[in-house]
């Protein structure tokens, strides 16, 4: 398994959190996308896109594809989500950083994270 780690910014979480479906919602229809730079990934749809935001790996979601000129960003490679976002955590602070990494944990590490939203979160963003 070749999963990738993102970060979302804190000074953009709650809008994020607006912009697609959330953990444990139905499928709406809608495909998110998470813009990233140049240096593509090696990881296939069915693969994990793990979310890292206010210090906490926040959870998931499936990929669905990589999309090369993505039609929002034409200069932009974007991690394509449909539905199926997990909440879960593992027992360590995550650092936000630019870009992407490869997961660096062990999934047995995982647990879940029903307080994702707001856990650690500063409600003044």
């Amino acid at each position: 398994m070749t999963d990738v780690v993102v970060t979302v910014p804190k000074a953009i979480w709650r809008d994020w959190i607006e912009e697609g479906d959330l953990a444990g919602d139905e499928w709406s229809g809608m495909t998110s996308h998470f813009f990233i730079d140049k240096r593509e990934p090696r990881i296939t749809p069915g693969e994990r896109v793990y979310v890292v935001a206010h210090g906490r790996l926040r959870g998931y979601a499936p990929l669905v594809k990589v999309e090369h000129g993505c039609r929002l960003k034409p200069h932009t490679l974007c991690l394509m989500r449909e539905g199926g976002a997990v909440a879960l955590t593992i027992p360590q602070t995550v650092r936000g950083f630019q870009g992407w990494r490869y997961r660096w944990w062990e999934r047995s590490e995982e647990a879940p994270f029903p307080d994702w939203q707001t856990s650690g979160v500063d409600p003044s963003r």
